[in-house]
């Protein structure tokens, strides 16, 4: 009997399921790349998830919905991973932290006085511009046209 299997709306989601899904589609792309990826049931040292490369190189990932800065985050070595449309970015928070306030500023606003907490739905140019080498490619489509031979 063949499965009846429906499309979901990610909008339909309740924040726990958006989290969860996030989860599967990071872990999926980073498996193009070489990771596995170990998800953490509480943060553990702010982290959501571990990716383990196959060299084993480790990263610690908070996942994210958007781009984000926190103060609890600063030292621990995180990579801060986020969804934009069908794009994927994956930084290192301190050292992009430092470049996105050098230009933004943002270490002055409320949010991040009182909060500690700068987070931006929709990223200026300029932030791009720093964000664009932390963007993971969107490997699936990549490898359909360059039609590799080796993909399972």
């Amino acid at each position: 009997m063949p499965l009846n299997l429906k499309l979901i709306k990610y909008s339909s989601l309740n924040s726990r399921q958006k989290e969860n899904y996030n989860y599967q589609k990071l872990s999926a792309l980073l498996a193009d790349y070489g990771f596995v990826t170990m998800r953490l049931s509480a943060d553990w040292k702010g982290a959501d998830l571990i990716a383990q490369h196959i060299d084993g190189d480790t990263f610690l990932i908070q996942l994210k919905s958007r781009l984000t800065f926190c103060e609890k985050y600063r030292g621990k070595g995180l990579y801060i991973a986020f969804r934009r449309r069908n794009d994927w970015y994956l930084y290192p928070h301190d050292e992009i932290l430092k470049k996105v306030d050098a230009v933004v500023k943002f270490s002055a606003t409320l949010s991040w006085t009182k909060g500690g907490v700068f987070s931006c739905k929709t990223p200026t140019k300029v932030m791009f511009q720093i964000l664009n080498p932390y963007q993971i490619e969107t490997s699936r489509n990549i490898q359909r046209k360059l039609k590799l031979d080796d993909e399972p």
